[in-house]
Order: C-alpha cells, then sequence, then structure tokens
C-alpha cells in the first residue's frame, strides 16, 4: 500500500480553523460597528400629556407678575395719645363710622385734673392781663395830664414874655423884668420837652409789659390747649370716614401712650399691593400699566410707587386701580397682577417653556415635519414675560416645540408622539 502524508492534511485543517475563527471575528466586529451606529429607539411619548406651543411674530409685551393684596387707600391706625383705661367701646368691627364718630372712651383722672388746672391758670393769667391793662392806661393818662399842664404853663410864660417885651419897649417895665419872665418861659419849655418825652417813653414802656403779659397769657394757654387735648383725646375717635376693621382693645385694659386703639379704612378705594422679583423689579417704574386679577374679574391700574427696600427677595410695589372694583373684592383679598413693562415689535417668540430663563440657551423638542417626531434643538432664548418669551436663535416662525417639561427624555435626542 501507499503511504498517506498526514503531515499536510493536519496543516490544512489548521488552517482552515483559523480562517473560520477570523471571519467569526469580522463578523462579530462588524455587527458590534453596526448596532454602535444605530440612533436608540426614540421613546413614545402620549401626545395629550405634553403642550405644544406655536413660534410666533409680531408684537412682543414684556410683562412681570407680582402676586399680593387689595389694601385700602385710606387707612388709619388710631393710636392713644395719652394713658388711660378703657371705660367704653362703642363701635365692633365692620361698623361704619364717621370722621369724628367716637370709637371708645378712656379714663384718666390725672389728665382730667390736668386740664382743669390749666384752665383756672388761663383764666388767673388773663385777668392780671386785664388788671395791668387797665393800670397802664391809667398811669399813661397821669403823665398826659402832666404834660398838658406843662404845656398850659410854657404857654402861659411866652404870653407873658411877649406882654413884658412890649411894656419895656414904652419903658413901664425894668429891663430885669422882661430877663426874669424869658427864664421863666426857657425853663418851662425845656420842662415841656421832657414831659413829652416821659409821655414817650411811658407809651413804650406799657406796650413791652403789655407784650411780656400777653406773652406769659399765650403760653399758658398753649398748655391749656394741650391739657385741652389731651382731655378731648380720651374720646377715642375715627379721624377718618370709613368701616372699622379691628378694635384689639377691651374693657378695662389699661393702655400706654402710643398704644394701636382701632384700625379704620375706607373699603371702596381699594389700591394693590403687589411683591415682585427682586431681580425683575429693577425694570418697573412708576406708570406703568398693569392688570390685576381679583379671581373675580380683571382690574386695570397703574404702578403708583415702587419701595426701595427689598424684604425677603422681593420687592413691593404700589398699584393704583382704575374703575370699578368687581364685586366681591374686599380687603387684604389675595391677587395676581401682570406689570407691562415694554412692547417690543417684530419679534419672535413663543410660549415660555417650563422652569426657562431669560438670556439662557435651552435644549427644545422641535416637531419634525411628519408631525409624530420631534427632535431636540438648541434654542436661544432673549427677554421673557409672564407666559411667553423671546426666541434669539434656533427656532423660525412656525416651528412647533414641546413647551411643558421634558427632563425625563434627557438622553433621547429624538422622541415619537403617539
Amino acid at each position: 500500500m501507499m503511504e498517506i502524508d498526514r503531515t499536510g492534511i493536519v496543516e490544512m485543517k489548521r488552517r482552515n480553523r483559523w480562517l473560520i475563527a477570523s471571519a467569526g471575528i469580522v463578523a462579530v466586529v462588524a455587527v458590534t460597528v453596526a448596532v454602535g451606529s444605530l440612533e436608540p429607539a426614540a421613546p413614545a411619548v402620549d401626545r395629550d400629556t405634553v403642550y405644544i406651543g406655536t413660534v410666533e411674530r409680531g408684537t412682543f409685551e414684556r410683562k412681570i407678575r407680582g402676586h399680593g393684596k387689595l389694601v385700602p387707600e385710606d387707612l388709619r391706625w388710631v393710636q392713644a395719645q395719652t394713658t388711660g383705661r378703657v371705660e367704653f367701646v362703642h363701635v365692633e368691627p365692620g361698623q361704619r363710622i364717621a370722621a369724628d364718630g367716637a370709637i371708645l372712651e378712656l379714663s384718666n383722672p390725672e389728665v382730667e385734673r390736668s386740664a382743669i388746672d390749666a384752665e383756672n391758670a388761663l383764666l388767673r393769667e388773663e385777668a392780671e392781663l386785664e388788671s395791668l391793662r387797665v393800670t397802664l392806661i391809667s398811669s399813661e393818662l397821669d403823665q398826659r395830664a402832666r404834660a398838658a399842664e406843662v404845656d398850659a404853663d410854657f404857654t402861659q410864660a411866652s404870653l407873658q414874655v411877649e406882654a413884658n417885651r412890649e411894656l419895656s419897649s414904652k419903658g413901664l417895665i425894668s429891663a430885669i423884668q422882661l430877663r426874669s419872665s424869658e427864664a421863666i418861659a426857657q425853663a418851662m419849655a425845656t420842662r415841656q420837652e421832657i414831659e413829652a418825652q416821659r409821655l414817650t417813653m411811658t407809651a413804650e414802656a406799657n406796650r413791652a409789659l403789655l407784650a411780656a403779659k400777653r406773652a406769659e397769657v399765650e403760653q399758658q394757654r398753649a398748655l391749656y390747649n394741650l391739657r385741652a387735648d389731651q382731655l378731648d383725646a380720651l374720646v377715642v375717635r375715627a379721624g377718618i370716614a370709613g368701616v372699622v376693621q379691628e378694635v384689639p382693645v377691651e374693657i378695662g385694659q389699661q393702655v400706654a401712650l402710643g398704644t394701636m386703639l382701632a384700625k379704620v379704612a375706607e373699603p371702596t378705594r381699594l389700591q394693590a399691593e403687589l411683591r415682585v422679583p427682586a431681580t425683575r423689579a429693577r425694570d418697573v417704574r412708576p406708570g406703568q400699566t398693569v392688570s390685576v386679577d381679583t379671581r373675580n374679574g380683571l382690574v386695570n391700574g397703574t404702578v403708583a410707587r415702587v419701595d426701595p427696600s427689598v424684604q425677603e427677595g422681593t420687592v413691593m410695589v404700589e398699584v393704583r386701580l382704575e374703575g370699578a372694583l368687581p364685586d366681591g373684592a374686599r380687603i387684604d383679598m389675595a391677587v395676581e397682577g401682570a406689570i407691562q413693562i415694554e412692547r417690543l415689535s417684530d419679534v419672535l417668540f413663543v410660549g415660555r417653556p417650563t422652569q426657562s430663563q431669560e438670556n439662557a440657551t435651552v435644549g427644545l423638542y422641535r416637531l419634525e415635519d411628519d408631525g409624530k417626531h420631534a427632535r431636540r434643538v438648541r434654542v436661544g432664548l432673549g427677554h421673557a414675560s409672564v407666559d411667553t418669551i423671546e426666541i434669539t436663535e434656533g427656532l423660525q416662525e412656525g416651528d412647533r416645540v414641546i413647551l411643558s417639561d421634558t427632563s425625563r427624555w434627557d438622553d433621547h435626542e429624538r422622541v415619537r408622539l403617539r
């Protein structure tokens, strides 16, 4: 028999096994690459569970939303003007009261006694003023009488001088007699001048004394008015016409000066106090238009004042309301307002996506042409309003995007709507 070459057969089998193994490895690699290049299956999303908005172009109104309450324009906290004990309470919360209506009455014996003492002191000062006035008038009249007597003596002396001169010219009297009469007339002239000055000084002195006494009287009158006001303040009055909101004291309670005794407001004249985020308040200015939602209807208004301070991250904005309030509007009712900051023309905008911020770049799912799939695109955002936001890049007019929360699909670039 012919001998078979077994070495060649073994080598052939080994080469075949290597070829088969290499082909298997190549196939596995090819499959792996193909699978890796495939896009993950798009998750199915129920169309009814998402909110889809359409990109529009037109006038964009920037608005800031604020929450707050209705407050009265006319509000008065009535304080105790003096210490006292509550004796009577005349009204209850909810009752209407006139501006001079009594809310409650206090008692304070010391205040009552001080008012009586001040009144008696004023009467005494007024009596003394009158007595002084009469006395000074009498003294001035006496001075006038003395001045009149001196005037008469001077006139008589002057006439005597004239007569003596005529007699002296005829040689009927001596020159000594003439000079004597002239000296007497000169002395009377000097006395007349002194009495006239004394009369003037007396009048000025009397006016000064009366002025000083009148000042004392006015000082005592001011003290009396103060005591009288304190006495009158024991009857606590509203100060403004309106409705009593609170009377936080009870009969028999002792109250100190400055204690809040009542709160009175005019309920038909209300304004809104809105609190807006401090980061947005920089754009709020007096005069801007505001739409206030009272839950029973919308009321227009304007910004009246922006508080300069920040409390708990918010700023208080006062809004003056225009027109009649809806039925049921009451003090302290919760309201919501939208403040119009500005109007921008020819702006691309869309409904505000969930958790979106101004001047940010976000990923939004834009619907494809088939309307059944949505692919995530990068979108630039600009100015934000209450429920809309400006689009600066990434979308075109007419594009439809998903605006509701899509965080659960962050691992997918594409979703399928069913």
